[in-house]
Formats: C-alpha cells, structure tokens, sequence
C-alpha cells in the first residue's frame, strides 16, 4: 500500500475540541463524523478502519486529510459553506413578469401557460435575464401567490 499523502497532526487544543465536539453540544451528525474521522487519523489509524468506525466512505475520508493539510483545522471540521446559486430573475424583472401574467393573454390563446410566459419572456426588451426555464417562472409566481387562472 503507498503512503499517504496527506498526514493528519493534531495539537493538544485540536484534539480537546474535537473529543468536546463528539461528547456534547449541539452539533450536526456530519461535523461529529468529521470530528471523529480527524482524531483517528491524528491518531495514525488507516482509511479502511476510520471509514468502518465512523460510516464515511474511503474517499471522504481522503479529501478530509487532504483539506486538514491544505487548508486547515477549522475549515476542516466545519466544512466549506455551500453556496446557493443566485435567482435568475430577481427585482424588476420579477414585478415585470408578475405583471406581464396579470395582463392580458396573447390574442390566439384562453390562458398563460408557464411556456407561453416564457415565450413571451424571451420577446420582452429591458429585461436584465432573457433566457428562464418553465420551471423558474413556476416557482416565482408560487412565491408570490400568483396564479395562472
């Protein structure tokens, strides 16, 4: 087996966090996991046996060893924040489309449909976004209780 690439070593506060984070407060299951993962590999334990101890998978536990190495104790174990993707259509492009629905329908139809809006949507000039799924248009007239009929 090759030697790993990435060691884990922990200092004695390191370790007396980690060991206060799995004993007691209110922590999630994964940073408990990852508290857990961190004091068995400063301990010298092999992948295998800290996957098997704490239910991560081999690799987690690999790019755990390769984050504690590169960027560090904290940002370790409490893990990268996870970025939302922005909304695509937000301030004035969204009164525009709630207006646009309120008003009236395109002469050939009864009703808007999500498609039609988005048809539509893509004709529309000062409008800051002009490509938006069915989809987005669905979820931002839910948002504002606007209803297609």
């Amino acid at each position: 087996m090759a030697a790993k690439k990435y060691l884990v070593t922990l200092t004695d506060k390191e370790k007396d966090r980690l060991k206060a984070v799995i004993k007691r407060g209110k922590h999630s299951a994964e940073k408990r996991k990852r508290a857990q993962a961190l004091l068995l590999a400063g301990r010298g334990y092999i992948d295998e046996v800290i996957a098997e101890q704490t239910g991560m998978h081999r690799r987690g536990i690999e790019e755990l060893r390769q984050r504690f190495s590169e960027e560090g104790f904290e940002v370790t174990l409490e893990g990268k924040p996870r970025g939302h993707r922005p909304r695509s259509i937000q301030g004035e492009d969204e009164t525009r489309l709630i207006t646009l629905v309120r008003g009236p329908v395109p002469d050939g139809y009864k009703r808007w449909t999500l498609r039609l809006i988005r048809d539509t949507w893509a004709t529309l000039e000062n409008t800051h976004t002009k490509e938006v799924s069915h989809e987005t248009i669905r979820r931002i007239l839910k948002k504002t209780s606007c209803r297609l009929h």
